[in-house]
């Protein structure tokens, strides 16, 4: 494999991120949309999204908004997308820029500054504008945007500009009247604002020109607004044709149409009459998503560019300035689909030499990236392999994958192989996006397997072991792995460093964490500069110390993990779901749910997308738990469908079974006991749970069918039974050294003792479960069994308190530690486990009604026994927060309670609901 070219600039640069952060540039022709500015001002929307196809004028109107809000004293923000900002940590980077012109501050930590966070928590007012929204298509991007719009403070504001509708949970926003629409009608011009317009062209032109523009007659331009219908890009090209035509040559009456068709012709007329000088320029350029002096000089060397675009600027004919210092601009997006069109139309040959001289311009500046672009886009192929042959190496060690997997999509199969040290590196970046079982199919048709190279064939054969595990085979991943591990070193040191650590995985899954741990150690001694692999083994350790009961190195590993694939801030790698995912546990672990729900929107759609069976099963389980504590029972439902659709599509069984298992637990926590356990008999595949008795898998570690029964049993069966389940899983876990599986099983353990009566004992085992979990800050292991266990630790902490009373002496004030943890645990608990021990308590509550409830009511009362918060049964009874409010008052004195949890537990005492 050729080495990579030397070291490569960073992905974006302080220049470049100043393109994005300016708006336009104000126009002398801009008619002040001034109802829009007043209606957004009245509104006090959370997000105004403001949406229209191509040259309605949303961003011009935007940019007028941004002026308004400025000039009233709000801060605000700037920022133009585009494609590349489907790339995670691209995206960040530009919002970290965009946040601080806000005037977020910057941590006083030397921590990396996380904009999300940072935003969350500003408290003077702002407003963010994003524009070209329509450009961001992935997942991960959109789940980080939906989080900033969810945790806005309350006098944030984010304003969007997109063409299409975005996938940003509209709905509930606008249920919750925090979401402003402006919409393809608002935009378009009235005739009084078309009229505005064209008064304004004629001052203009006549200060440009000596003629200028004629004046319209009120019949024309009654007839122009009514065939434009207000289209903002219509009537500005036709304004520009009739200063050409004058207004007696029949061109309004001829007029037809407001569609795509007519921008096209209009733009055509108004190409059609530059001087050619000028319209080569045009056409040539059109291929650049940016434009600059230096960058157009190359595709056109024979004029002064820079003068051309000054000229291009000063005549507003379709150029964006996107710099303040108005060096750089980019083509109105109707105006720039023309040119392309028209120049493919015109000079089909010349496409490709013109991306070959962009490609080039960005090679010799040392920009791989634009120029590997310019030269797929071309079509020339042959040059971007070359490029590729210098520096694709360096990006799989960078750990660029979705990069790399978009461009060899790109790349007939054909011309690839007639690169072949590039062929392993796109099977890398296949497996690592598409997931391992389009990467198998490629790589049993590529013939790298057979390959003459010897360094091909080496690495192939490394591959095959990683691949196989991915797909949840890993018994042959190990007979297959053990010759490819005896053939180390093969002189490759990126495929060797990955096989270490995919054989690592293997081994522990089997049950060998010894021969795991030594190959974790070659690992890091083979993997040099790679970024990648140092990801791969710093998860795969820090998996080993959680499963063995060490939270706090399994989290200081997984975030040096999640960092050092070119991480933008500490929660944050440009989108590798392997560590991303397992980082997010943890911190879902100690209790950090909206950070863990902010990892997850950027971690979850990429492990769906690559299809790791653990990796899916963990992060759909964790957003259905952080969705049912926020009383978003439709949401946590969802995930947990998602994710059993997944295990069926995918033919992974254990995912599908992994569904179940939440979705069995969900509704334990529901009360609803006979579809819990309908949900166990349908996940109950002995096949399936023999094999993961006999292996290690991540996601069953606490969740697996054994212990799902004897929970189940605890809340709903016979407890003693449980507990000699629990005893024998207890005995084995230990003999494997899964220390969190131990203390998972003490805390069911523990309430299964109280559930038979015997609190004393019950007490006891939850006391030893909580100085053990207080070390380590074990948080989600104990509250994620709900209630039950919420009033044993309240019974375990009154009765410490009892202690500390009774006794004066230091030596028996306990541990600081553990008093500490435990305040937090009753804190995340809430004022449910002291009043779960009141209820619970015979004669604690009525026996009967006082006045009987109304359906309504009864409706309300089911749903909060499901575990709705107030805004999700708002939203699901289309009534307002204070209506709920009141019927939940109305319960309480009904059924003579104190709060929630105790009416809920009176209503199934008298049968009022299930």
């Amino acid at each position: 494999m050729p080495s990579p070219a030397s070291s490569l600039p960073p992905p974006s640069s302080p220049r470049i991120l100043e393109t994005k952060l300016n708006p336009p540039a104000f126009v002398a022709t801009q008619v002040p949309r001034t109802a829009i500015g007043e209606a957004i001002a009245a509104a006090g929307a959370k997000l105004v999204l403001v949406r229209a196809p191509a040259g309605f004028g949303k961003t011009t109107a935007m940019a007028q908004i941004r002026e308004r809000m400025e000039a009233q004293g709000t801060a605000t923000a700037w920022l133009t997308l585009d494609r590349a900002d489907n790339d995670v940590s691209r995206f960040l980077n530009c919002l970290a820029e965009a946040a601080q012109r806000l005037g977020v501050e910057e941590p006083r930590t030397n921590g990396p500054f996380d904009a999300v966070a940072a935003l969350a928590a500003h408290d003077a007012p702002f407003t963010l504008f994003l524009d070209d929204f329509e450009v961001v298509q992935e997942p991960a991007v959109l789940g980080l945007v939906r989080e900033i719009i969810e945790q806005l403070p309350r006098r944030g504001q984010i304003v969007i500009g997109s063409r299409s509708l975005p996938d940003l949970s509209l709905g509930r926003l606008r249920a919750r009247g925090q979401l402003m629409e402006i919409d393809t009608d608002r935009l378009r011009f009235t005739l009084e604002e078309t009229s505005a317009f064209f008064g304004l062209r004629q001052a203009h032109a006549s200060q440009q020109t000596s003629h200028g523009l004629q004046t319209l007659p009120a019949d024309l331009l009654s007839q122009l607004h009514r065939k434009t219908e207000g289209w903002v890009a219509a009537i500005w090209l036709a304004s520009m044709a009739l200063e050409r035509h004058g207004t007696e040559t029949g061109f309004v009456e001829r007029f037809s149409g407001s569609d795509r068709a007519v921008a096209e012709y209009l733009a055509e007329d108004v190409l059609a009459h530059q001087p050619k000088e000028i319209r080569d320029f045009l056409l040539r350029t059109s291929i650049l998503r940016q434009l600059d002096a230096s960058v157009c000089q190359a595709l056109n060397p024979r004029i002064d560019c820079a003068a051309i675009l000054e000229q291009l600027a000063a005549a507003n004919l379709f150029l964006t300035p996107v710099s303040g210092d108005g060096r750089a601009w980019r083509y109105h997006s109707l105006f720039a689909d023309f040119l392309r069109a028209q120049l493919a139309r015109e000079q089909p040959g010349e496409i490709e030499r013109l991306h070959l001289a962009a490609s080039g311009w960005y090679e010799s500046h040392d920009r791989p990236v634009p120029a590997i672009d310019h030269a797929i886009e071309g079509g020339d192929h042959p040059h971007a392999l070359t490029l590729l042959d210098s520096y694709a190496g360096q990006f799989l060690e960078q750990g660029r994958m979705r990069m790399l997997a978009r461009w060899f999509s790109a790349i007939p199969e054909h011309q690839l192989r007639a690169h072949p040290f590039l062929q392993p590196i796109a099977l890398w970046a296949t497996c690592f996006t598409h997931g391992p079982w389009e990467a198998m199919q490629m790589l049993e048709q590529s013939g790298c397997l057979d390959s003459e190279i010897p360094a091909v064939r080496a690495s192939a054969h490394t591959l095959v072991p990683l691949l196989l595990a991915m797909q949840d085979r890993h018994d042959e991943a190990y007979e297959v792995g053990g010759p490819c591990l005896a053939r180390l070193p093969t002189g490759l040191a990126f495929a060797d460093s990955v096989l270490l650590n995919a054989m690592a995985h293997i081994l522990a899954v089997r049950g060998d964490q010894r021969e795991a741990q030594r190959l974790l150690d070659a690992a890091r001694r083979e993997q040099g500069n790679s970024t990648f692999n140092r990801m791969y083994t710093e998860s795969l350790a820090g998996l080993f110390d959680l499963h063995e009961g060490r939270l706090r190195q399994a989290t200081a590993r997984l975030r040096m993990a999640v960092d050092t694939t070119h991480a933008v801030s500490y929660n944050h790698s440009h989108g590798n779901a392997w560590a991303g995912v397992l980082y997010a546990g943890v911190v879902y672990e100690s209790n950090q749910l909206p950070q863990a729900d902010h990892l997850l929107n950027v971690y979850l759609p990429l492990a769906r997308d690559v299809g790791l069976p653990d990796h899916m099963i963990l992060s759909h389980v964790m957003r259905s738990r952080i969705a049912f504590h926020a009383g978003d029972i439709d949401a946590a439902v969802q995930a947990l469908t998602e994710l059993e659709y997944l295990g069926h599509h995918r033919q992974l069984p254990r995912v599908v079974a992994g569904a179940k298992l939440e979705r069995s637990r969900m509704l334990l926590l529901q009360g609803n006991g006979p579809a819990s356990r309908d949900e166990l008999l349908r996940a109950d595949d002995p096949e399936l749970w023999e094999r993961e008795r006999r292996q290690r898998l991540p996601a069953h570690d606490l969740d697996y069918l054994a212990l799902a029964k004897a929970r189940w049993e605890i809340a709903f069966g016979d407890a003693r039974a449980a507990l000699t389940v629990l005893d024998a899983e207890m005995h084995a876990a230990i003999a494997s050294n899964r220390y969190r599986r131990v203390l998972k099983l003490r805390v069911l353990r523990a309430m299964a003792l109280q559930r038979a009566g015997d609190v004393a004992a019950a007490i006891d085992e939850v006391s030893a479960v909580l100085q053990t979990a207080s070390q380590e800050g074990f948080m989600r292991l104990i509250l994620d069994e709900g209630p039950a266990v919420g009033m044993l630790v309240q019974r375990y902490a009154n009765a410490a308190a009892q202690e500390a009373a009774a006794s004066s002496s230091a030596s028996t004030r306990g541990d600081p530690i553990l008093a500490d943890y435990l305040q937090r645990l009753l804190q995340a608990m809430g004022p449910m486990a002291a009043v779960d021990a009141e209820a619970a308590a015979p004669g604690a509550a009525g026996d009967s009604i006082k006045e009987p409830l109304t359906r309504k009511e009864i409706r309300v009362l089911q749903l909060l026994a499901e575990g709705y918060s107030n805004n999700a049964m708002a939203e699901k009874l289309f009534v307002s927060d204070s209506t709920v409010r009141t019927h939940l008052r109305n319960i309480n004195m009904k059924l003579d309670a104190k709060s929630r949890t105790q009416a809920v537990a009176i209503a199934r005492k008298v049968g009022v609901i299930r």
